[in-house]
């Protein structure tokens, strides 16, 4: 059927998510560091997610779709709120003790003040963190601060594009290992992407991995 439904500029998106925060029916994920219309089926067509958008990346177009499924949207939504009561359930477990040393080996940490060429990039493990992980993970210092030059960061709040900085202090220095921590929120795929482009940016070959921590703050996932 022809309906009215949502456009995502892929161009245009910087990554922010703010749109797939406002979608309540879960039809936009983030999907390499972009908003992705996922399933037609979920979109009702209002368009709670325009408002938000910060770089205007997304319109409403008329075009074959599926209809509108309420029923599958309930279903989804379901499933999705006995998973975060699960999450919430787990958070409550006892945790592991908590080192109160604090590993940070530099200053600034703030991606945008950071120097270019600062001398302790030299042969450094690179840890580039959205911010929010240090504060949900409760051991961060000793798991992934300590031997490494930290630099933090939120896309969704400075509003903008790291990758252009991070592809400088990659590309001038000898950084032996990048390692990205991130929430499992989906505006922090912006500080993944940034990272990602960076290296790519970059012409380097270095080890990278993503690390992602659940808001119950537990380890979700290392790629």
């Amino acid at each position: 059927m022809i309906r009215r439904i949502i456009y995502i500029n892929q161009e245009m998106c910087n990554g922010c998510g703010i749109c797939a925060e406002a979608c309540h029916e879960g039809a936009i994920q983030m999907i390499d560091g972009k908003a992705v219309l996922t399933r037609d089926d979920y979109c009702d067509g209002l368009g709670d997610c325009l408002p938000g958008c910060p770089v205007g990346a997304i319109t409403f177009e008329e075009r074959e779709a599926l209809a509108y499924d309420e029923a599958a949207v309930k279903e989804a939504q379901r499933k999705n709120a006995e998973k975060k009561d699960a999450e919430r359930k787990g958070a409550a477990q006892p945790q592991p003790p908590v080192s109160m040393d604090s590993c940070l080996g530099q200053w600034p940490v703030q991606i945008k003040l950071a120097p270019v060429n600062a001398p302790y990039f030299d042969n450094a493990q690179l840890l580039i963190a959205a911010d929010c992980t240090a504060f949900a993970y409760g051991n961060f210092h000793q798991e992934f601060i300590k031997d490494h030059i930290t630099l933090i960061g939120c896309p969704k709040l400075d509003s903008v594009d790291y990758s252009e900085k991070l592809t400088e202090i990659i590309g001038s220095n000898n950084i032996t290992s990048i390692t990205v921590t991130r929430m499992e929120v989906p505006c922090c795929g912006g500080i993944e992407y940034a990272a990602e482009t960076a290296l790519k940016n970059s012409g380097k070959e270095i080890p990278f991995r993503v690390v992602t921590i659940g808001i119950n703050g537990s380890i979700k996932s290392i790629d």
